[in-house]
């Protein structure tokens, strides 16, 4: 007996790839999308293809009861209408057929002030990132509201976590870890909203069991670790077992760059996330997946950054 079958769009990135494997050990039959099968993972179905091509996606959800959305456009490709587009393909793919949708939300929906951030708080995000999540939810609570799909969208922090190459972790916190130096990104003293990314994709697959249960159109918020600055620094150094220097990151650098570089210049834009705090809580969703879910922080921190200190040995033996 197997809980249903699950098709992921996007298998190869980030969210997509946790949840090919969280939804594959939870005992669903899985087709992972995507252009090519970089990330392969046992005991579950790839087909390749552009997840652009409405015909390309119906086909691959075809015997889904259940459809994640995985599919990422990088920072600087969102604007023009292109993160709607995207969207709108897999709505016309799934069209009137009753499935679930999970999507993964994000905090930029809402305000450098919101600083407890509820899914019943109102939405009013900080341009433009926040005003395209926004028109995004809406695209798909106006799907839910038709009776044509079912969707639930499940809100996380910053993610973490071992195979999540080419975030915060490596590409800001720990960039220089061959020096022995590591980054934080605000004061210390501030607190930030994190996810471990196996643990977020768990939950995916958990209120998928249970969509039955839910409203055709759920907005569920992932705590996750609600911790400062000052705290993931040292569990970093703790994790690596050894004593690193710890600084801010250089932002004029990346503001001085962002001035002829799109990608550097929307990474710039968010620095408000990391200089405000805004908790996520959700009382209703810790109630859905039960006491004692998540990783321990300091385990879930040690797995990734070891991870990454195992990357980059080939680099410090060929230097």
């Amino acid at each position: 007996m197997t809980k249903g079958k699950v098709t992921i769009l996007g298998s190869n990135g980030h969210i997509g790839n946790a949840a090919t494997i969280a939804f594959r050990d939870a005992g669903w039959v899985v087709t992972g999308l995507g252009r090519t099968n970089r990330r392969p993972v046992g005991g579950t179905r790839f087909v390749g293809g552009d997840a652009d091509d409405v015909a390309v996606v119906k086909a691959a959800i075809a015997d889904a009861e259940v459809v994640v959305h995985g599919l990422h456009l990088p920072y600087d490709k969102w604007g023009n209408g292109a993160a709607e587009r995207q969207l709108q393909v897999v709505l016309d793919a799934m069209g009137n057929s009753g499935k679930t949708l999970l999507f993964p939300g994000t905090i930029y929906n809402y305000r450098a002030g919101d600083r407890t951030v509820s899914p019943g708080l109102r939405q009013s995000g900080e341009k433009p990132r926040g005003e395209i999540r926004i028109r995004l939810e809406q695209m798909l609570e106006e799907a839910a509201a038709s009776g044509r799909i079912r969707v639930i969208i499940l809100r996380a922090g910053d993610f973490f976590g071992p195979g999540n190459r080419g975030e915060w972790f490596e590409q800001a916190m720990l960039m220089d870890m061959d020096k022995s130096r590591v980054y934080h990104l605000g004061d210390l003293k501030l607190r930030h909203s994190w996810a471990y990314l196996p643990d977020l994709a768990r939950a995916f697959a958990a209120v998928a069991e249970q969509r039955e249960g839910l409203a055709p159109f759920e907005n569920f918020h992932f705590a996750g670790y609600w911790v400062s600055h000052g705290q993931m620094m040292a569990a970093i150094q703790s994790g690596l077992g050894r004593r690193l220097k710890v600084a801010p990151l250089a932002w004029w650098m990346l503001g001085a760059v962002g001035l002829v570089n799109p990608m550097m210049r929307d990474i710039f834009r968010m620095r408000y996330l990391w200089d405000n705090e805004m908790e996520l809580v959700d009382p209703r969703l810790d109630a859905l997946l039960g006491a004692g879910f998540q990783t321990p922080f300091e385990d879930a921190v040690k797995a990734t950054v070891e991870e990454l200190a195992a990357a980059k040995l080939p680099t410090r033996k060929a230097a």
